[in-house]
Protein backbone atom coordinates (compact mmCIF):
# COMPACT_ATOMS: atom_id res chain seq x y z
CA UNK A 1 0.00 0.00 0.00
CA UNK A 2 1.44 3.39 -0.91
CA UNK A 3 2.13 6.45 1.51
CA UNK A 4 1.37 9.40 0.21
CA UNK A 5 2.92 11.97 3.44
CA UNK A 6 1.43 15.80 3.16
CA UNK A 7 3.76 18.18 5.25
CA UNK A 8 3.03 22.03 5.26
CA UNK A 9 4.79 24.65 7.77
CA UNK A 10 4.26 28.26 9.00
CA UNK A 11 6.95 29.79 8.72
CA UNK A 12 8.46 31.51 12.05
CA UNK A 13 9.72 35.08 10.39
CA UNK A 14 7.63 37.59 9.86
CA UNK A 15 9.87 39.63 7.25
CA UNK A 16 8.92 38.78 3.80
CA UNK A 17 12.93 38.38 2.43
CA UNK A 18 13.39 36.41 5.40
CA UNK A 19 10.09 33.83 4.79
CA UNK A 20 11.36 33.84 1.54
CA UNK A 21 14.91 32.88 1.87
CA UNK A 22 13.68 30.18 4.33
CA UNK A 23 11.17 28.58 1.89
CA UNK A 24 13.92 28.45 -1.02
CA UNK A 25 16.29 26.61 1.91
CA UNK A 26 13.66 24.19 2.10
CA UNK A 27 13.06 23.48 -0.56
CA UNK A 28 15.94 23.42 -1.44
CA UNK A 29 17.18 21.22 1.63
CA UNK A 30 13.94 18.57 1.05
CA UNK A 31 14.01 18.62 -2.37
CA UNK A 32 17.41 17.53 -2.37
CA UNK A 33 16.73 14.41 -0.61
CA UNK A 34 15.32 13.27 -3.94
CA UNK A 35 18.01 10.75 -5.21
CA UNK A 36 19.98 10.80 -2.01
CA UNK A 37 17.03 8.76 -0.44
CA UNK A 38 16.04 5.61 -2.14
CA UNK A 39 12.65 5.52 -0.32
CA UNK A 40 11.56 8.56 -1.93
CA UNK A 41 9.56 7.73 -5.21
CA UNK A 42 7.73 11.06 -5.14
CA UNK A 43 8.28 14.61 -3.63
CA UNK A 44 7.10 17.54 -4.75
CA UNK A 45 7.69 20.87 -2.27
CA UNK A 46 7.25 24.46 -2.57
CA UNK A 47 6.14 27.95 -1.24
CA UNK A 48 2.23 28.61 -1.23
CA UNK A 49 1.50 31.53 -3.88
CA UNK A 50 -1.79 32.44 -2.84
CA UNK A 51 -1.16 33.85 0.55
CA UNK A 52 -3.35 35.00 3.08
CA UNK A 53 -4.38 32.48 6.12
CA UNK A 54 -2.58 29.79 4.10
CA UNK A 55 0.31 27.89 5.24
CA UNK A 56 3.69 28.94 4.12
CA UNK A 57 5.19 25.64 2.36
CA UNK A 58 4.01 22.57 1.78
CA UNK A 59 5.55 18.79 0.77
CA UNK A 60 3.52 16.27 -1.00
CA UNK A 61 5.92 12.72 -0.71
CA UNK A 62 4.81 9.16 -1.53
CA UNK A 63 6.60 5.64 -0.20
CA UNK A 64 5.95 2.53 -1.25
CA UNK A 65 4.74 1.27 2.45
CA UNK A 66 5.13 2.68 5.52
CA UNK A 67 8.22 0.60 6.13
CA UNK A 68 9.67 3.21 3.43
CA UNK A 69 8.25 6.03 5.61
CA UNK A 70 9.72 5.31 8.10
CA UNK A 71 13.46 4.52 7.06
CA UNK A 72 13.15 7.98 5.04
CA UNK A 73 11.94 9.78 8.36
CA UNK A 74 15.07 8.42 10.32
CA UNK A 75 17.86 8.78 7.38
CA UNK A 76 20.94 10.92 7.91
CA UNK A 77 20.10 13.65 5.29
CA UNK A 78 16.63 13.55 6.17
CA UNK A 79 17.53 14.07 9.65
CA UNK A 80 20.25 17.08 8.60
CA UNK A 81 17.56 18.46 6.71
CA UNK A 82 15.09 18.77 10.09
CA UNK A 83 17.08 20.31 12.16
CA UNK A 84 17.16 22.99 9.34
CA UNK A 85 13.46 23.50 9.21
CA UNK A 86 12.80 23.03 12.80
CA UNK A 87 14.85 26.37 13.51
CA UNK A 88 12.33 28.29 10.97
CA UNK A 89 9.53 27.25 11.27
CA UNK A 90 6.67 27.85 13.93
CA UNK A 91 4.38 25.31 13.17
CA UNK A 92 4.10 21.87 11.65
CA UNK A 93 0.98 19.89 10.31
CA UNK A 94 1.19 16.41 8.64
CA UNK A 95 -1.01 13.78 7.27
CA UNK A 96 -0.29 9.81 5.96
CA UNK A 97 -2.69 8.64 3.90
CA UNK A 98 -3.05 4.75 2.53
CA UNK A 99 -3.63 5.08 -1.28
Amino acid sequence: MTILHIVSWKLAATDPADKAEHAAQIVARLGGLVGVIDEIQTLRIGPDVVGGTNWDIALVAEYADEAALARYQVHPAHVEAGVYVKSVTAERMAVDLAI
